[in-house]
């Protein structure tokens, strides 16, 4: 009871497990022969079979095999979804013998357990030496490495023994057969519900062999050998009855087409195959002329590829390799890829000589003498090229040369190389010697040199030794130079041996270039390398090792010493000549003399035999010297001390009139000090049998003066570069520029650059500065003044020239103005101040001119990028602009220039770059604008054309506003001078020249135009007010005539009776006074034009200067009446009249230029009345008359430039 309640639990909790996963149920049948496993990929997924009455029995695990041919119900339970979590394995085995297999068409059962992803596998089952052929049912196979897109995906093994992945394929190829042997496996991979096909094999065996055909050459015979230990393999030629057939080896001669057979699917894993080729060679050519092989020729087999050459006796023999070359190994080494070249040869000794070479490498060329066996092993899989060398013969050539040296010269001649073979072989006279190994020439005199190798400076050295004996001659003063006739491409030593007596010394004087010591390890740059030994009682000495160029300039030795200078094949000779001089003895083995350039620099000597010992108890002396304003330091990079037996290792300083100081090797050496000196290292007595005495010491010179330090920071001024240039010749005045020493110092823009100026004056340098103004379109610049930046003030030189790069876009174009109003340029006689010039040029670098201010060119429009450039003027005086501009769109791409002529002198226009010609295929324009009522002159003084490759010259005039030209020339026709009575354009344009130049200067003369209808009316104006003033004249004198004969006197009473009109009334004027006149005012005449003058009040203060009537007091004849009349009170019957200067001659008013003299106008100072007089004598100030609108200045039309 308690097991089946337990039971009953269980399938319980079974039951209730499903309820909360995913599940299948279906019936499968396998076929017969089929084996088929169905396995869960996920953890917790089972496949169960269900049985027993009403499916109440069930059996779950993870995998499950199925019985062939018996239905079973499968219930497949996973939480994961059902198709992605199971795979099934369907396998059948192909069984074949010799003739049929079975089955002979691989099918497969689709319809099995569709749902899921299953694998179909067949593996076959074959005899011994028996292959399968499947044939692909449908389309064919294709090979891949990516998933089918049509899910499903075929994978063969040839064999479940092979190492390797399987072969992946796809539906739709070109492959329709597989081939397989024993245990080979064939699978089939099907995503779930992807319908597969029912059949897709065909199989059937057959025996195991592999066909071939072979062509092998004339002089060629081919040997497949079985290697030890491989299976057992058959290669038979069939043919005849029966194929010959060999397990062992097998020998092929030459033949064409030879049909093979492998009784096995793989003989290249079985067989090795040599080839040997013959070749013959005359002295001339070979045949065949080329190694050659076929790359299909057994192919993927292990191959040895043999050529026997023959050669000729006294024939050299060249082999070319070409592509990637050879490199050669010893006989121990391998080569990485298996590719292995051996050449043997036969000397001229007879005997044979063996080299090792791998493929790739830089040697492309071997030559060889006598017979010659070329060997290549190529490895399995491994691709010879069809050509593996090329063969050419020539008579064995030797060098020969004629060789006679001056007197004391020695010429030895010694191997280098161990190979190739080679011979010198010296004819003096009738005797000829050879040697494979050195040969020395004594004072040669026609003697000839052969070589019996092509290429003996591949082998040989060259030494030319010169002896040099002064104990009978004099030598001082003589030049030594290097003989470089002899043996030019060899690597050659030149060595002079030089003796004295031994009461004197040698000097050697290097002084035209110098010398530079360096360490025995190191080269020279140029491959020139001097050595200099001179011979003490105790043994040579290397006095040191040194390289052409530096401050060592003498070297001065004992009485006996060699000097060398080595010098490789492939260097160009430069020795430097040097003299020699002879001089007394001295202590010290040597001394050095160092002439240290100017500035700041390090020297680096070494003791002899460096950096082995010094000889014992010796001296060794260097000279320096330094320039002036220098400080020099020196330092003891390296030494060794030895145990000194007999006295101390000393170093001695030494100047010119101050005391030696005396150091150790370890105690602080000079430093900051000026002035040369003497360096001397005295050694003592020491124990050999320990480390002896050398040094490596260093001499560092620098400036004693205090530089100028300058941070240039232009990170603010983004645009702006500066550029110095040293122009002093001082050589003390140096220069640099972050530590780095320049003749000439650029400062980019947007940089910062540390500046250093030592001992050089304030005017020994050019300071100019560049400035990039940039705009990015129209509509983004202002307008914009060219103002000089501003520099760091610790630059201690004055700006010289300032440069600005207009930049603008392509579709713009630049309007250049003065800040002052106008420009002048600058012409031969007529040149600006070159403080107040600009130079403008083209984009191009193509001058366009210099100008300055106050001219009669107002603006310039230019269409193209320009650089304006001030120059020869003081920058800190004054920080106004120098030139404003605007950017426009652009109308046009000609230069415009508007001028107004200047109206009291000619005016002259030059085209652009005058006196130079003008930029080819441009355009220029004037626009000339006139003044009212005058006209211009237009004279063509100075016209040059080209003769023109393109296009044409042409000038032409039109008036401004119109259309009309006026003139129009072309080329080579005549430009006539001419009047212009308006405002008009000027334009030229010049062709592509082929030669000449085209420039024209013209001259602009302005002349008031005659207006004779205002002429006239003036006249007539002026005759009509005289004729007025005369009729006014003649009227007011007659009314003064009529009031005196009018006037009556009456007296009454007592006294004479005096009537002022008494015909015999008499004056004397000697007697009276009568009528007197402070002054005449001549405008009494004109008194009633005055009535309601304004001068009146005006002129109260010229009263006295005004006319007033007295009463008669002169004698009369009779006596008269006493008339006593009241003063006249003050203001009371007096009056006033105009000043006839202020009234008729009023000063003449500023004539008007412009539009003023119009008849639209009138002068408010000018009085309605009668003669139309000025009432003051200020400026000018006129009132419009006219209602009619001035008319606007015609506008610029690009039709009229």
């Amino acid at each position: 009871m308690r097991l089946c309640g337990a039971c009953a639990l269980m399938a319980l909790l079974f039951v209730s497990s499903l309820d909360s996963s995913e599940s299948y149920e279906t019936k499968v049948q396998p076929e017969k022969g089929l084996s088929v496993t169905v396995s869960s990929k996920q953890p917790g997924c089972v496949v169960c079979t269900v049985s027993g009455a009403n499916d109440t029995q069930t059996s779950c695990q993870p995998s499950l095999n199925l019985v062939p041919e018996k239905e079973v119900k499968l219930l497949f339970n996973c939480s994961q979804p059902i198709e992605q979590s199971y795979n099934v394995a369907i396998t059948r085995l192909i069984e074949c013998t010799e003739k049929m297999c079975e089955p002979t068409m691989v099918e497969v059962q689709s319809s099995i357990l569709s749902e899921f992803t299953r694998t179909f596998t067949w593996k076959l089952k074959v005899p011994e030496k028996t292959l399968v052929s499947l044939d692909v049912l449908g389309d064919g196979l294709t090979k891949t490495s990516q998933p089918c897109s049509d899910g499903k995906q075929y994978s063969v093994d040839t064999s479940e023994t092979k190492n390797g992945k399987p072969v992946q394929y796809c539906r739709g190829g070109a492959e329709t057969r597989l081939v397989l042997f024993n245990e080979g496996v064939v699978s089939l991979e099907a995503k779930p519900n992807i319908k597969v096909e029912s059949s897709l094999f065909q199989a059937s065996p057959g025996p195991m062999k592999q066909a071939m055909t072979v062509t092998i050459g004339p002089t060629s015979t081919v040997v497949l050998s079985r290697d030890l230990g491989e299976t057992e393999c058959e290669v038979c030629v069939p043919g005849g009855a029966s194929p010959e057939c060999s397990s062992t080896v097998k020998t092929l001669k030459s033949t064409e087409k030879l049909p093979l057979e492998f009784r096995c699917m793989k003989p290249q894993d079985v067989f090795s195959m040599t080839m040997t080729t013959k070749l013959e060679c005359t002295n001339s050519s070979c045949t065949p002329a080329v190694a050659e092989v076929d790359p299909e020729l057994f192919k993927g087999f292990k191959k040895t590829m043999t050529w026997d050459i023959s050669v000729p006796e006294r024939t050299s023999l060249t082999l070319d390799f070409p592509k990637d070359g050879l490199k050669q190994i010893s006989a121990s080494e391998n080569c990485a890829n298996d590719f292995l070249y051996t050449v043997k040869h036969a000397r001229s000794d007879g005997q044979m000589e063996t080299g090792s070479y791998c493929k790739g490498g830089t040697l492309s060329k071997l030559d060889l003498f006598g017979a010659t066996t070329v060997t290549v092993e190529v490895p399995k899989e491994g691709e010879l090229d069809q050509t593996v060398f090329s063969l050419k013969t020539a008579p064995r050539r030797a060098r020969l040369m004629s060789v006679t040296s001056d007197p004391n010269t020695h010429i030895i001649i010694s191997r280098e190389a161990k190979e190739p073979d080679c011979q010198i072989c010296v004819t003096e006279g009738s005797k000829k010697t050879c040697n494979p190994q050195m040969q020395r020439l004594k004072n040669p005199q026609n003697t000839s040199v052969e070589f019996t190798c092509p290429r003996p400076q591949d082998i040989f050295s060259v030494e030319i030794n010169r002896q040099i004996d002064c104990k009978e001659t004099a030598c001082s003063g003589n030049t030594i130079h290097a003989e470089t006739n002899y043996f030019p491409d060899f690597n050659r030593s030149f060595t002079w041996d030089m003796k004295v007596v031994s009461t004197r010394v040698f000097q050697l004087d290097f002084a035209e270039t110098g010398l530079r010591q360096i360490p025995s390890e190191e080269t020279c740059p140029d491959d020139h390398m001097y050595s200099v030994i001179i011979y003490l009682r105790t043994g040579p000495a290397n006095i040191g090792t040194f390289c052409k160029g530096g401050p060592v300039t003498t070297i001065q030795t004992h009485h006996k010493g060699r000097v060398t200078l080595m010098v490789p094949g492939d260097a160009k000779v430069d020795p430097v000549d040097f003299k020699l001089n002879v001089g007394p003895v001295t202590e010290v083995a040597a001394i050095i003399t160092v002439n240290l350039p100017r500035g700041v620099s390090d020297i680096d000597l070494l003791t002899p035999n460096y950096p082995r010992e010094f000889p014992d108890q010796r001296q060794m002396q260097w000279e320096f010297t330094i320039p002036s304003k220098h400080n020099y330091t020196v330092n003891f990079l390296k030494h060794s001390a030895p145990e000194c037996l007999n006295g101390d290792v000393v170093v001695e300083y030494q100047k010119e009139d101050t005391k030696v100081t005396k150091l150790t090797l370890t105690d602080p050496q000079p430093r900051e000090e000026q002035g040369s000196f003497k360096l001397v290292l005295k050694n003592c007595e020491t124990n050999t049998t320990l480390t002896g005495l050398s040094l490596s010491f260093r001499v560092s010179l620098k400036r004693s003066g205090i530089p100028v330090l300058c941070t240039v920071d232009l990170t603010k001024h983004k645009a702006v570069s500066i550029e110095i240039d040293k122009v002093v010749s001082d050589p003390f005045c140096e220069m640099s520029v972050n530590s780095e020493v320049k003749e000439k110092i650029n400062v980019a823009k947007g940089t910062t650059a540390k500046l250093s100026f030592l001992d050089c004056p304030d005017d020994g340098f050019n300071l100019t500065a560049r400035q990039d103004i940039v705009c990015e379109s129209v509509t983004s610049c202002p307008s914009t003044s060219l103002s000089v930046p501003t520099l760091d003030p610790c630059l201690p030189m004055p700006l010289q020239s300032v440069t600005w790069n207009l930049i603008i876009p392509a579709k713009a174009k630049l309007d250049l103005v003065s800040p002052t109003g106008s420009l002048r340029q600058s012409l031969p006689g007529l040149e600006c101040d070159q403080s107040s010039s600009l130079h403008l040029a083209s984009d191009k670098g193509f001058s366009i001119g210099d100008f300055c201010s106050d001219g009669v060119i107002q603006s310039i429009q230019v269409p193209t990028r320009v650089s304006v450039t001030a120059a020869g003027r003081d920058f800190g005086k004054s920080s106004m602009p120098l030139l404003n501009f605007t950017v426009s769109p652009k109308i046009t791409e000609t230069m415009i220039y508007r001028i107004r002529p200047n109206m009291t002198s000619p005016t002259i226009l030059v085209t652009p770059s005058w006196p130079e010609g003008m930029e080819s295929l441009s355009i220029v324009s004037w626009i000339v604008d006139l003044p009212s009522q005058y006209k211009a002159y237009l004279q063509f003084v100075n016209v040059t054309r080209p003769e023109c490759a393109a296009s044409q010259t042409l000038v032409d005039v039109k008036l401004l506003g119109g259309e009309e030209e006026i003139m129009s020339r072309k080329d080579t026709e005549t430009l006539e001078n001419l009047w212009v009575k308006q405002s008009f354009y000027l334009n030229m344009s010049n062709c592509q020249p082929g030669s000449g130049m085209f420039k024209v200067q013209t001259i602009i003369t302005l002349q008031k135009m005659t207006n004779l209808l205002a002429i006239i009316l003036g006249l007539c104006g002026a005759l009509l007010l005289l004729v007025l003033l005369l009729v006014v004249v003649c009227v007011v004198v007659r009314t003064k005539k009529s009031k005196i004969q009018s006037q009556a006197s009456i007296y009454m009473g007592r006294g004479n009776v005096f009537r002022p009109n008494d015909q015999h009334f008499t004056k004397v004027r000697s007697d009276n006074d009568s009528h007197v006149y402070d002054s005449i005012d001549e405008t009494m005449v004109y008194g009633h034009l005055l009535t309601n003058s304004i001068y009146n009040d005006s002129m109260q203060s010229k009263a006295n200067h005004e006319e007033s009537y007295k009463t008669f007091v002169g004698h009369i004849d009779r006596t008269v009446p006493v008339i006593n009349e009241p003063d006249p009170e003050e203001g009371k019957g007096q009056y006033t009249l105009l000043d006839p200067s202020d009234a008729l001659f009023q000063p003449r008013p500023r004539t008007p230029v412009l539009r003023q003299d119009s008849l639209g106008f009138e002068d408010r100072r000018m009085l309605d009345n009668e003669l139309h007089t000025f009432k003051s004598k200020g400026e000018i100030n006129t009132i419009r008359l006219s209602a009619i609108d001035l008319e606007p200045e015609p506008p610029i039309l690009e039709e009229n430039l």
